[in-house]
């Protein structure tokens, strides 16, 4: 008796090969699934070091700006509370030439970065000392800028205002004779030490009744500095007494 078998042999290697092809997708599934959370976790193509990018074009290095602060730009993170009879501050100068500074009245952030109005050389805010109303902010470029601007603000200061200022960079390079009197008068002490780099936080008034300890300064020192060719941010608060004629 013969028997014929139709479409047998190759049916059951069909059969096998289509077994063998979802063995395999059974075991490359779980494998690409593992790579990817793998690459995910330790790689990530898209990040950029921004701090390096900055260093590597001013000439620093990018260790020197590893070790910035991390803060809110839009925001005075340091509260201060004073009598009804004062104006409260804070000063914050600026981070090697990276971070800007910051100066806020009352809690409420009147120059930095996100406002658009710091920039390197002297910052300064100008207050009604009656009041507590900000009448004027600049910023005075003192490497390549001129000096002459700075010292027509500090001539039209009028009396009973408060002046508040805060260093970016480099704060002395075009300070002149002139600039430094003037800003002596309003209770400066160490602005005739001022030097190339170095930090300065400094609040005075014109007939106000500020107190002279309402200033800090840093001397650039690449011995003891944290930024490498820059010292370490300061930061200045307290109180100003509301102006009485």
């Amino acid at each position: 008796m013969l028997t014929v078998t139709v479409g047998g042999p190759r049916m059951t290697r069909r059969s096998n090969f289509r077994g063998r092809v979802l063995q395999s997708i059974m075991v490359m599934v779980p494998a690409v699934v593992f790579i990817t959370l793998i690459l995910q976790k330790y790689s990530n193509p898209f990040t950029v070091d921004w701090h390096r990018v900055l260093s590597e074009g001013s000439g620093a290095s990018s260790q020197t700006f590893k070790t910035l602060p991390k803060q809110s730009a839009g925001s005075c993170i340091i509260k201060r509370y004073c009598p009804e009879d004062n104006f409260s501050f804070f000063v914050q100068s600026g981070a090697a030439n990276v971070v800007a500074p910051k100066i806020c009245i009352q809690n409420n952030l009147v120059l930095g970065s996100v406002l658009n109005n710091a920039g390197y050389g002297i910052n300064i805010v100008i207050i009604n000392g009656k009041t507590g109303e900000v009448t004027k902010t600049g910023h005075f470029d003192m490497y390549s800028g001129d000096v002459k601007p700075l010292i027509e603000l500090l001539r039209s200061i009028e009396e009973g205002s408060a002046v508040l200022m805060a260093s970016f960079d480099e704060p002395s390079s075009k300070l002149n004779e002139d600039a430094k009197k003037l800003i002596s008068e309003l209770g400066s002490s160490a602005v005739r030490s001022l030097g190339f780099r170095d930090n300065w936080v400094f609040v005075g008034g014109k007939g106000a009744a500020v107190k002279s300890s309402f200033e800090k300064y840093l001397k650039n020192d690449n011995a003891k500095n944290k930024y490498e060719n820059w010292p370490e941010l300061i930061e200045l608060q307290g109180c100003i007494p509301k102006y009485l004629e």
